[in-house]
């Protein structure tokens, strides 16, 4: 008989454990997420829409638009590293992680190719160290990470932003639709442990996310815009794309303060 539970770490691992059987749960971290993603990033000549070296339209948009602006930048869950590619190309200094070293490898291959300077880093983001992950940035990435999360790690996905995202910098989310024409599972969170399965990923609803994220300032939240296969840029609509900032630090002490008026 096994009690193996004595921290909150212990019951997220407990709860991983749940849905680790083949599953692509963890696109950050957890189970067996990464034979998982290895598996899926193997064949680079699958039809596979995000398979593409295109930025996504919100994160162009973004940077046209001046909401954010080159600085350092942290690519979570980086796949074949579309976005990471197109950070570095614009001035942004950027590491960016994933789960499968299969993934790593086609993104160092796509940097060598473009000529631009990424930190790749292969592994769990919640278990780098601050030294491995030291921060703070100024932009943190996640296209299509958040939504092949477990309902439980949100709570280290909150953390690790609370670590290494400064103050006044910006959350660049993309992630499934609930909804008409979304994408993703819509099974309440009981279910999923009951189901022990992800069913590809997991829905939210606007509402869910401003919950999660109700710590950071809401610049943008939206469709993302469909974009053509001629495009230079990467867009479904199935997917919401939200912009997201941390309050900026008072200036005589670590307390944060409101800066909504910044919006």
């Amino acid at each position: 008989m096994d009690r193996t539970v004595r921290t909150v770490e212990d019951v997220l691992a407990l709860l991983d454990g749940l849905f680790a059987s083949g599953s692509e749960a963890g696109g950050l971290a957890t189970g067996d997420g990464k034979d998982f993603w290895d598996r899926f990033y193997t064949d680079r000549s699958e039809p596979v829409p995000f398979f593409v070296a295109k930025p996504d339209e919100s994160l162009a948009a973004y940077l046209d638009q001046g909401l954010i602006a080159p600085g350092r930048a942290l690519d979570l869950g980086c796949g074949a590293g579309r976005n990471a590619l197109f950070l570095a190309s614009h001035g942004f200094e950027v590491d960016a992680v994933d789960l499968s070293p299969t993934a790593i490898g086609w993104a160092e291959d796509r940097a060598h190719e473009a000529g631009v300077d990424v930190s790749f880093l292969c592994g769990d983001a919640f278990a780098f160290s601050a030294t491995e992950l030291s921060g703070p940035y100024d932009l943190v990435v996640d296209s299509g990470c958040f939504h092949h999360l477990p309902p439980h790690r949100p709570l280290s996905y909150l953390a690790l932003l609370d670590r290494v995202l400064a103050p006044g910098g910006h959350l660049s989310l993309t992630t499934f639709a609930a909804g008409e024409a979304g994408m993703g599972s819509e099974l309440a969170d009981a279910d999923l442990y009951r189901e022990r399965e992800l069913q590809g990923g997991l829905a939210y609803t606007p509402q869910s996310l401003r919950w999660i994220f109700s710590d950071l300032i809401e610049v943008e939240l939206r469709r993302m815009r469909e974009e053509s296969r001629e495009s230079a840029l990467f867009g479904v609509t199935f997917l919401w794309t939200a912009l997201f900032r941390r309050h900026a630090a008072s200036a005589d002490s670590g307390d944060v303060r409101p800066v909504d008026d910044l919006a």
